[in-house]
């Protein structure tokens, strides 16, 4: 009897020891996956950043611009969202983005006109990293959730505004843009934040609108193991060329 106590003990000691190495595996491989190194997409920026110019308006300056504008190579748009993994108490900012960007607008005197900017959502890709985690899984589920095959566009109809002043003249200008945000057949309106700067021929406009993708009939994915908050910047920089 005293020895199968003996005999059973190692065993039992060995049993605990295989059962603490696969906790702390299973442990080691769940902060792999999902706390791993994160990695972001660089900011998307003007080329040259210059002086910044007030919002008043200059006719005469912004004269040299008349004429039709198009968007053009070199433009992209996009979005970021806060997701959280499941365990976590930090958060990740999820990034996708597409070159898949047309439109375009039409500058008379001091004004600007006919500002549209359509966006391609099937090209939207993303372009953050988090070690052991697919991210294209993520955008997926980001085209089902957008129902991008009814809906395969974002169409931003900015009403008219008057240019800042400095803009024809290299300088870097701010201004805010309202106009009218269509995302999953829901239309919003919404302001757009702008950073705009003439470089040569063209003309680079930076910019982003802070929206709730509740506001356009889109529930935010909650996964088993991800949870997305419904606050989402739209970004975009887009290259104008006299069209």
């Amino acid at each position: 009897m005293g020895r199968q106590v003996v005999r059973k003990r190692p065993i039992l000691i060995a049993a605990g020891a295989i059962l603490v190495l696969l906790i702390l595996g299973l442990a080691a491989a769940y902060a792999y996956y999902f706390t791993g190194t994160r990695t972001s997409a660089k900011p998307l920026a003007l080329a040259s950043p210059s002086q910044v110019a007030s919002a008043s308006p200059s006719a005469g300056a912004a004269s040299a611009l008349a004429g039709t504008w198009t968007v053009g190579s070199g433009s992209i748009a996009g979005y970021r969202v806060s997701e959280q993994f499941a365990g976590q108490t930090s958060s990740h900012e999820a990034e996708a983005r597409t070159s898949t960007v047309t439109g375009g607008l039409f500058v008379a005197g001091a004004d600007a006109s006919a500002i549209n900017v359509e966006v391609d959502l099937s090209s939207l890709h993303s372009v953050d990293q988090v070690l052991g985690f697919n991210v294209s899984n993520r955008d997926r589920i980001v085209n089902q959730t957008l129902s991008v095959q009814q809906f395969p566009k974002a169409i931003f109809k900015a009403d008219a505004i008057t240019l800042p002043a400095g803009l024809a003249s290299g300088e870097q200008v701010t201004a805010s843009v309202p106009g009218q945000l269509t995302i999953h057949g829901v239309t919003r309106q919404v302001t757009a934040s702008i950073k705009a700067q003439q470089s040569g021929s063209i003309v680079q406009v930076l910019g982003i609108i802070d929206t709730k993708m509740t506001d356009f009939g889109v529930t935010p994915p909650h996964l088993s193991i991800t949870v997305v908050q419904p606050q989402v910047t739209i970004e975009f920089q887009l290259n104008f060329s006299r069209g």
